[in-house]
């Protein structure tokens, strides 16, 4: 339950940017917001305030902000002036591109609040958060939240420290000064030889960050950065995806986004920001991309009627819009079916 209430806090902090992003651009440009509404399918609550209904709906993976004459449909009593469709070509390419503009610049912000607040990982402490079953720490004794403290009686300040001495001594028994809750004692382990990266390993892994703080200005200089960073990688990944040099069993749709925010959630809120920011610039990123009934392929439209100096038919433009979202519809159900086998086999 926790898992999904806070996956729920994660998709509609991400949604309602989005989705206020074309809001404030629609309002600013004077086009009429018919509904804003945080959810899909039927409603729960609504509001009518002036002429825009704020409204929630059953369904939380989703929003839509509805602009009069953005499908081209008639309505005689709104006059021309506040119709998404007549305003001027510059106008309507801002408003379909400020929701992904506000998802990067929310992913900025939270990158720029977890640096100047949180700080960043600069290493990790000694704590051990993982023993890997089968492993020579395992044989050993060692327990998650045991604290190694030496090894052969040098004492090791964070990580780093204690897995250079342990990724040099393979096949080498060492002596580990550990702290267990108020005990102190000494195990002995031997570094299994990893022959892949050809140094030793006795099958821990870390879990406790040592975060520095830096400055607001810095942070906020650095979370823009953090945002064009992987912004570039994600581009970088589909690049590769679509070309066929790397495969897609790693795509993830709701139920395998909802199964990291709980793993994340496990870690801590920082954990949950970061990955928050990261889905937060993946939906900014796919809803650019020229697929129809994204904003990428309202904007591609928008686009070619810049270069021909005339609209595109609206019949065969919503037509386009319509096939792509029955195929993007398909495409999601056949990912969830894959989030749900993945999870069902472990």
């Amino acid at each position: 339950m926790q898992t999904f209430i806070i996956s729920i806090l994660v998709f509609g902090v991400i949604i309602f940017v989005h989705e206020f992003g074309h809001f404030a651009l629609a309002k600013m440009t004077g086009i009429r917001v018919e509904e804003f509404s945080l959810g899909m399918g039927p409603k729960i609550i609504g509001h009518q305030k002036g002429e825009t209904l704020y409204s929630i709906r059953a369904l939380p993976l989703g929003g839509f902000c509805k602009l009069t004459g953005e499908n081209f449909e008639e309505n005689e009593d709104v006059p021309d002036e506040k119709r998404f469709d007549q305003k001027p070509l510059w106008a309507r390419m801002a408003v379909i591109v400020s929701g992904s503009l506000m998802n990067f610049l929310l992913a900025a912000v939270i990158f720029a609040l977890i640096f100047s607040v949180i700080g960043i990982p600069q290493d990790y402490t000694n704590k051990i958060g993982e023993v890997l079953p089968g492993s020579a720490a395992e044989e050993a004794g060692l327990k998650p939240g045991d604290i190694i403290t030496s090894i052969n009686d040098v004492p090791v300040e964070n990580w780093t420290e204690l897995t250079t001495v342990i990724h040099n001594r393979p096949n080498e028994q060492v002596l580990l000064g550990v702290q267990r809750e108020t005990q102190t004692f000494t195990i002995p382990v031997v570094p299994q030889f990893d022959q892949n990266r050809e140094i030793g390993m006795i099958g821990i892994a870390p879990r406790e960050a040592i975060w520095q703080r830096i400055n607001i200005f810095d942070g906020i200089v650095k979370g823009f950065t953090e945002t064009f960073r992987l912004t570039g990688a994600m581009i970088e990944q589909l690049i590769l995806l679509v070309t066929g040099k790397v495969s897609a069993e790693g795509v993830a749709g709701p139920v395998g986004i909802i199964q990291l925010i709980g793993q994340s959630a496990r870690y801590g809120l920082v954990y949950v920001a970061n990955l928050t920011a990261v889905i937060s610039v993946n939906l900014g990123l796919i809803n650019l991309l020229p697929i129809p009934a994204l904003d990428g392929g309202r904007f591609f439209f928008l686009l070619v009627e810049g270069i021909l100096r005339r609209k595109v038919n609206p019949e065969k433009e919503n037509l386009i819009h319509f096939l792509g979202f029955a195929l993007l519809m398909a495409l999601m159900i056949f990912i969830t079916y894959k989030d749900i086998a993945r999870l069902l086999m472990g």
